[in-house]
């Protein structure tokens, strides 16, 4: 998974530091070793420790991290989940950006696993979306499967997700689905096809079509998504 993340955790260096850490530079001397720890102050789930580690071992080999704490832990005030040590001028570089990954993975990780509870011994389940922030989204989906969510889809290659935008440009429900089978086809592609359904109506006219994976019930009430389960009847896999 390294190769996955590094070039982009070495973009995000980049960005940060430039020309240089030019405050540490001039206050502390080359050769000064420096000790620091990450301290928790609240609760919540931990997310980004790999990415922290890495992050270290980027910008100086010669840190020495010991792990105290592993992603997916639950974490209280006062926890200490790391300890580096090394060049005062290695751990300044980079220790805004191993804060920025941890405090937002950890909060993506502690906000899915809130909803994760909520449905403990249900068949449901929290999946993400590609609501992402631009460049961010490895981390962020990384950080939703440490909170016990699931990916939904990485981008637009990995699945057919046919919106209603999709279907008002193709004619229509029959047309979209009829189309996107011929593609998926032609193309010698084996993708999950999931089309969105803005009313019961929708629903009922996907059910006739068939040729689908899932069904979206977008923006249903809760009455309406009990109505369209009923018509659906587990012939396929719903989302809401």
């Amino acid at each position: 998974m390294i190769n996955d993340y590094r070039e982009l955790l070495i973009k995000a260096l980049a960005e940060d530091v430039g020309s240089g850490d030019h405050t540490s530079l001039a206050c502390v001397d080359n050769n000064v070793l420096g000790r620091a720890k990450l301290l928790i102050k609240e609760k919540g789930i931990l997310a980004g420790v790999e990415v922290a580690k890495e992050i270290f071992n980027i910008v100086d080999k010669d840190i020495k991290y010991e792990q105290l704490l592993s992603d997916g832990d639950d974490i209280d005030k006062n926890n200490i989940v790391f300890i580096v040590e090394g060049r005062a001028q290695s751990i300044l570089k980079c220790e805004r950006l191993v804060l920025n990954f941890l405090q937002r993975m950890s909060g993506i990780a502690t906000e899915t696993r809130s909803y994760v509870k909520l449905l403990d011994g249900l068949k449901t389940k929290i999946l993400d979306t590609r609501k992402t922030t631009p460049n961010m989204r490895f981390f962020e989906k990384w950080a939703v499967r440490i909170g016990g969510g699931q990916n939904h889809r990485m981008g637009l290659y990995d699945m057919i997700l046919i919106k209603d935008n999709h279907i008002d440009y193709a004619g229509g429900i029959e047309n979209a689905i009829i189309r996107t089978r011929k593609y998926l086809k032609d193309n010698n592609l084996d993708l999950k096809v999931e089309i969105e359904a803005r009313n019961i109506e929708e629903v009922k006219e996907i059910i006739s079509v068939g040729g689908v994976d899932i069904i979206m019930l977008d923006n249903f009430s809760v009455p309406k998504i009990k109505e369209a389960l009923s018509l659906i009847n587990g012939m396929y896999k719903t989302e809401a």
